[in-house]
């Protein structure tokens, strides 16, 4: 892993980056870079150094990575005020990162190859060859594992697995009385109409008025 160089001792957070790193690592989590996030401990300066050495070393924002940690190791350490951006950086920049690789374990744990086959809309003998690596996944669906990923990740800060289940097969009025996996049809990609107005709902409903 990445030596990332953060404080020898966990530091807390402070509480303007509490939502940021949450988000972050429960993204990396998703996106099948971290284990069981749930058992590492209380969030701070070591989770947080953790977590950045595993997206670093799937070769995710290195450069960024590496300026945050040269700015941890600063005398303002994690009250410095370029903190926040780097990490509102780093978080971008993992969320245009398909990690196929990384990312189908965790997804079929989460759905079983039935569920998430429907969602990525390619058949269940698909999924099982391109999740043993006995195919390539190809990019487009890719995209369409990651953006799922992408949307556990923000679903977990409030549902459970069933939770996170029942909800793409719920009805919503805020899409027109349609369940969010009625909108991932076809051969859809991430940057659609659908998917945008799924993604968007997830996050209001978990973050609501964060910032």
């Amino acid at each position: 892993m990445t030596d990332i160089q953060l404080e020898s001792k966990a530091l807390p957070l402070p509480p303007k980056l509490v939502h940021r790193v949450a988000d972050l690592l429960i993204k990396a989590e998703a996106m099948g870079l971290i284990r069981d996030l749930g058992t590492l401990g209380q969030l701070n300066s070591s989770l947080l150094r953790e977590g950045l050495g595993r997206i670093s070393d799937a070769g995710i924002a290195t450069g960024l990575v590496a300026g945050l940690a040269a700015t941890l190791a600063g005398p303002a350490g994690l009250e410095d005020p370029d903190v926040a951006g780097a990490l509102d950086a780093i978080l971008e920049a993992l969320e245009r990162s398909p990690l196929p690789d990384h990312e189908w374990r965790p997804m079929i744990g989460l759905f079983g190859v039935e569920m998430l086959a429907g969602l990525l809309c390619i058949s269940p003998s698909s999924l099982q060859r391109y999740s043993k690596a006995a195919r390539p996944t190809p990019d487009s669906v890719a995209d369409r594992l990651h953006f799922v990923a992408l949307v556990a990740g923000d679903l977990k800060g409030a549902y459970n697995d069933i939770g996170i289940r029942r909800w793409w097969q719920r009805r919503r009025a805020l899409l027109d009385d349609r369940a969010p996996a009625e909108l991932l049809k076809g051969q859809w990609s991430s940057d659609e109409p659908g998917p945008h107005r799924v993604r968007g709902l997830a996050r209001s409903l978990v973050w609501g008025g964060a910032t």
